[in-house]
């Protein structure tokens, strides 16, 4: 099995669009949902790179515009006071009007992950009966 990267951005007008770097050549395509750019980019490297569709096994990442979407769960305000930012400037970056660094994408990735390791640990039980 083959793991390639696909970066995956959603546009404006809710469809998805991707890219993929595969031996030095950068392939671009959109489509209406992740499953059907995933079928896309498995034909595109096969016609390109003569690549089996059947040994790609996708590594998604997603764009920081698109986390958000793609995540209803996530706050953004909630995750840039975690990350140190302020609300506004995170939501410019999520909505593409300012890039933000490395550094940021990296802090904001990893307090992502962090919740998602907190969100991991809960155990909840059944409530207990009210005895009257």
């Amino acid at each position: 099995m083959q793991n390639v990267q696909l970066t995956i951005e959603k546009s404006s007008d809710g469809s998805v669009w991707g890219r993929v770097e595969y031996d030095n050549d950068l392939l671009v395509d959109a489509a209406k949902s992740e499953e059907a750019l995933e079928r896309k980019f498995r034909r595109l490297l096969k016609v390109f790179h003569q690549v089996d569709p059947d040994k790609i096994k996708f590594k998604i990442t997603y764009d920081l515009t698109s986390i958000f979407d793609k995540n209803e769960v996530l706050n953004v305000s909630a995750i840039a006071k975690r990350v140190g930012i302020n609300s506004s400037l995170l939501r410019q970056y999520t909505s593409g009007i300012k890039t933000p660094s490395q550094e940021t994408v990296n802090k904001i990735e990893k307090v992502i992950h962090g919740i998602a390791k907190e969100l991991s640990a809960v155990r909840i039980s059944t409530p207990r009966r009210k005895v009257v």
